[in-house]
């Protein structure tokens, strides 16, 4: 089951964390699959591209070697897949375009899109909410999934299949204290989700969101310990989720057994948000 041979995934933000747990979920599938992410091993400018990127997650992990866009490419033709790790931020539409263009060029087809990459850094109460990342917030976690999303889909109508996965998060379910951006655009995500499996359920095209949790990616592992315990103490499960428990509701969404499944929300996060106590 769940076999996904010949088709063609592209994953954004697929350096690290959740996104790599895709790219490589999605080629042990069978898929062949196409990591992007803003920041690449070998980009001479890596640091400059994590600085203007306005995003102190970004030049965390550039500082601290924490990108893995062309390791996880290696492991997936190691495993006898196509791949390539491709440079793409996905709030300049051009790039996107480019890039798109590209993967349906070099791998003939562009069947599964799931979009990961997203910003998480911007935490504090509404009077000092900053103006210049909340307007971040929306470029990358809302407008990069449209502009990739309206990338694709040419594509996918023209082989009359298509996957389309967005990442929200329970924050955009049940709203967050302290991320009234990081919250309003998870929940915009949402309806855009829910938008596009309308548009394209006549053309073989599904669409739908995943809200996950409290996962054991290496940004929530650099967070702040007790405010961890609290989340999750605030967790049914009692434990953090693993990036593989996202991929693998990933994998399932994208196969043909998910045929009938579009416009959904699947909340993967431990019962978090259940009645706790």
């Amino acid at each position: 089951m769940f076999d996904l041979t010949g088709k063609v995934a592209v994953v954004t933000g697929g350096s690290r964390g959740l996104g790599r747990a895709d790219c490589l979920a999605l080629a042990r599938a069978g898929a062949d699959v196409v990591v992007t992410d803003i920041l690449i091993e070998s980009d001479p400018a890596l640091e400059q591209t994590a600085e203007e990127a306005h995003s102190a997650l970004a030049q965390l992990f550039s500082s601290q070697h924490v990108v893995y866009a062309e390791k996880t490419s290696d492991e997936i033709r190691q495993m006898g897949r196509r791949s390539a790790a491709m440079k793409m931020d996905v709030t300049n539409r051009d790039q996107v375009r480019e890039v798109f263009a590209t993967v349906k060029k070099d791998f003939g087809s562009l069947d599964i899109l799931v979009n990961n990459a997203g910003t998480l850094d911007h935490i504090a109460q509404i009077e000092h909410q900053n103006d210049e990342l909340w307007d971040r917030d929306l470029r990358v976690n809302l407008s990069g999934a449209f502009n990739c999303t309206k990338a694709a889909w040419p594509y996918m109508r023209e082989r009359g299949w298509g996957r389309v996965i967005y990442m929200a998060s329970v924050a955009g379910t049940l709203g967050g204290f302290g991320q009234a951006s990081y919250a309003a655009t998870k929940a915009a995500v949402i309806g855009l989700g829910k938008s596009m499996a309308l548009e394209g359920a006549r053309f073989g095209i599904t669409a739908n969101v995943i809200a996950p949790g409290v996962i054991g990616t290496e940004a929530w592992k650099m967070g702040d310990a007790k405010m961890n315990d609290r989340m999750v103490l605030r967790t049914a499960m009692r434990s953090a989720g693993e990036p593989d428990d996202i991929a693998n509701t990933i994998v399932f969404l994208t196969s043909p057994e998910a045929r009938y499944i579009t416009g959904q929300v699947i909340t993967v996060a431990g019962g978090i948000d259940l009645f706790v106590y």
